[in-house]
C-alpha cells in the first residue's frame, strides 16, 4: 500500500540536468532570490546594506522586480500594502541592525493588520551569532530578539543548505491565518560565499488551511437561527479571507443587520438596506448591538475601536469567529470559534435555518437617523464637504491608503470604500507615516487603477523622502496632504484634556514646491476645488500631489459619556 506521505515528487530532465550542473558564480543571495521565484515571487521591495550586499547582487541574476524605496520603515509599509492587495507574502530584503530595525514600526503595523510580510534581512557573519561580541558593523548581541514580540515567526538560517528551507517556511507561516509578517535572517557570510548548491527550482509551501470545529458551528447555527434579534460584527479577517459574499449572504438568510469595523470596511455593502455603514464609534450603533440577542462577530478580535473604546457591553450571547487565537474572547465572553472567517461563514451557510424579520432594515434605518441627527447637530460641514469631495473624485475599484489623520478617522466611520479590499489606513498599530509608501506598494500590485494616498501634513513628513520613488518607478499615486501646520488630532487631543496643546505646532515645506523639486506635479487646492483638482490627478499618469490647507474636526466621542 502506497501512503500519501510516501509519495515523492521525481524531477523532471531539465531539473536534473541543472542540478547537477549549476550555473558558476552564484552565492548564498542566488538561494534566496531562486526560492522565493519557485514560490511564486514577482516583487520584492527593500533597500541595501554592506551586509546584504550579497541578496541584492543576485537580484540581478534574477527576473524578480526590486521596488527600492528610501527608509527601510516606508518598504515595509509598501510590501505590507502589496500583501494585502494581493493576498501574496510580499518579501522585504533589509539589511542588519540599524537596517533592520527601522523597519520595526511597519511590521508591527503588518502584525497588526494581519499582512503578509517575508522579511529577509542581512546578520553579522556566522562567528557573530549567539551574542559573540565581535564588533562588527551593526552587531547586535541577539537582532533576532528584536522581532519575537513583533513578527509571527522568526527564522535564522546558519548554513547555505538551511536557505530554501528556512525561507519556505516564513512563507507558509505568513501566509496561514491569520496573516501576518514573519522575519529571515541570514549572516553576510552564508550570503557571499560561492555555491555548490544546485539552483532552487521547486516550491511547495501551501498555506495551511484552518477550518471551524463542526460541533461549535452547530451550536453557533443554532443560536442564530433561533435569535430575535441577531446582529453582524464584520472585521477585517471577513476582507482578508475574501469571504464578503458569504457575509452578505449569511446577513440575508438571517437578516442580520450588519456593522464593519474600520479594517473591515467594504465588507459589506455600504447601501445595503441591513447594513449599519461603519458607524461603530457612535453610541447608537453601540447600543443596537448591545441589544442583540445573539451576535455574530467575524473577524475581529473586539479591541478598542471596534467596541467604541471598551464601552460596549453585550447582552446577550456572542459568537466569534476569529483566526487570531490570542483574540478569540479575549474581550468578551463568547462561543469561540477558531477558524478562518471564509470557511466558518461557509460552514453557518450550510447549516442555518432562514429567518424573516421585515423589521430589521426599520430599525437599521432608525439607527442611522439618529447617527445623522447626532452629526448634523454638530456643524461639521467642512469635514463632510471634503470627505464626500474625495469619495466622488476617487473611482470605485480604485485602493485608498490613509495615515493616522482627522480624515481618516472620519473615513473609518463615514466614507463608502464601494468594496471589499479598496480602504486601507494605520489604523491597527497607530502609527505615522502609513499612507503614501503603503498606496506606492498598492501601485506596484496593481499598476491599472491609480491609487489615492491620504496623509496630514505631520505624517506626511514621515514619508516625504518616497516622492522620490514614486518618481523613480513613475507609479500611478495621487497623495493628498491636509495641511493643518501640526498634528491636528493630537492639537484636539490636548486642548479637550488639558485646555492648551504642546508639541503639536509644526513649521512645513511648500509642499507643492517640495513635490516639484521632485519632478512630481503638485497643486494646491480648496475644499472647493478639491474634487475637481482630485480627479485631474488621479485621471493622469504617474504621482501627483495635491494639498489641501485646511483645519479639520473630529466628531464628538461618544465613548466618554457612556
Amino acid at each position: 500500500m502506497t501512503h500519501d506521505h510516501d509519495l515523492v515528487l521525481r524531477p523532471t530532465a531539465a531539473q536534473t540536468e541543472a542540478a547537477l550542473n549549476p550555473p558558476p558564480g552564484r552565492n548564498g543571495g542566488d538561494l534566496v532570490v531562486e526560492t522565493l521565484a519557485a514560490l511564486g515571487t514577482t516583487t520584492v521591495f527593500g533597500l541595501p546594506g554592506q551586509h546584504a550586499l550579497g541578496m541584492f547582487d543576485a537580484l540581478r541574476r534574477s527576473d524578480l522586480r526590486y521596488i527600492g524605496l528610501r527608509v527601510e520603515n516606508n518598504a515595509g509599509f509598501a510590501a505590507d500594502a502589496y500583501g494585502r492587495l494581493t493576498g501574496e507574502a510580499a518579501p522585504l530584503l533589509l539589511s542588519t541592525g540599524p537596517g533592520a530595525l527601522t523597519s520595526l514600526a511597519a511590521l508591527q503595523e503588518a502584525a497588526a493588520a494581519s499582512a503578509p510580510v517575508l522579511a529577509i534581512s542581512s546578520q553579522v557573519p556566522t562567528a557573530g551569532l549567539g551574542g559573540g561580541r565581535h564588533g562588527y558593523l551593526h552587531e547586535l548581541p541577539d537582532q533576532a530578539a528584536s522581532f519575537r514580540g513583533v513578527v509571527k515567526s522568526v527564522h535564522t538560517v546558519r548554513t547555505q543548505s538551511q536557505i530554501p528551507s528556512a525561507i519556505e517556511a516564513a512563507w507558509k507561516s505568513a501566509l496561514t491565518a491569520p496573516h501576518g509578517p514573519v522575519w529571515v535572517e541570514i549572516p553576510q557570510d552564508v550570503l557571499l560565499a560561492e555555491t555548490s548548491i544546485p539552483v532552487v527550482t521547486g516550491g511547495d509551501a501551501f498555506p495551511e488551511e484552518l477550518p471551524p470545529r463542526p460541533e461549535l458551528t452547530a451550536v453557533a447555527a443554532d443560536l442564530l437561527s433561533k435569535a430575535v434579534r441577531p446582529a453582524i460584527i464584520a472585521g477585517g479577517g471577513v476582507v482578508r479571507a475574501d469571504a464578503s459574499g458569504k457575509l452578505r449572504q449569511l446577513a440575508e438568510l438571517l437578516q442580520a443587520p450588519v456593522v464593519t469595523t474600520p479594517g473591515g470596511k467594504g465588507a459589506f455593502p455600504w447601501n445595503h438596506p441591513l447594513s449599519l455603514q461603519s458607524w461603530i464609534e457612535d453610541r447608537h450603533t453601540t447600543d443596537f448591538l448591545e441589544d442583540a440577542d445573539v451576535l455574530l462577530v467575524v473577524g475581529s478580535g473586539l479591541g478598542e475601536l471596534s467596541s467604541n473604546y471598551h464601552t460596549f457591553k453585550p447582552c446577550g450571547r456572542v459568537v466569534q469567529i476569529e483566526a487570531d487565537l490570542g483574540k478569540l474572547e479575549s474581550n468578551h465572553p463568547a462561543l469561540g470559534i477558531h477558524a478562518d472567517a471564509r470557511l466558518a461563514l461557509q460552514a453557518l451557510l450550510e447549516t442555518v435555518s432562514e429567518r424573516t424579520d421585515p423589521t430589521a432594515p426599520e430599525r437599521v434605518a432608525t439607527v442611522l437617523a439618529k447617527v445623522a441627527e447626532r452629526i448634523d447637530a454638530q456643524e461639521l460641514t467642512l469635514e463632510r464637504q471634503v470627505l464626500a469631495s474625495v469619495r466622488r473624485a476617487l473611482p470605485a475599484d480604485s485602493p485608498s491608503f490613509w495615515d493616522m489623520t482627522i480624515l481618516a478617522y472620519w473615513a473609518w466611520s463615514a466614507f463608502d470604500a464601494k468594496g471589499p479590499n479598496h480602504l486601507h489606513s494605520a489604523q491597527g498599530a497607530g502609527g505615522l507615516g502609513y499612507g503614501f509608501p503603503a498606496a506606492l506598494g498598492g501601485a506596484v500590485a496593481d499598476p491599472t487603477r491609480p491609487v489615492l494616498a491620504v496623509s496630514g501634513d505631520g505624517g506626511a513628513l514621515y514619508s516625504i523622502a518616497e516622492l522620490a520613488t514614486a518618481r523613480q518607478y513613475d507609479l500611478n499615486v495621487t497623495w493628498l496632504i491636509v495641511d493643518d501646520g501640526g498634528y491636528g488630532i493630537l492639537r484636539e487631543y490636548m486642548n479637550d484634556a488639558f485646555g492648551e496643546a504642546t508639541a503639536t505646532e509644526l513649521t512645513r515645506p511648500d509642499y507643492v514646491a517640495l513635490a516639484e523639486s521632485f519632478g512630481v506635479p503638485g497643486v494646491r487646492t480648496t475644499p472647493e476645488t478639491l474634487e475637481a483638482d482630485l480627479t485631474k490627478a488621479l485621471s493622469e499618469p504617474g504621482p501627483s500631489v495635491v494639498v489641501l490647507p485646511a483645519v479639520l474636526r473630529m466628531f464628538e466621542p461618544t465613548h466618554l459619556t457612556a
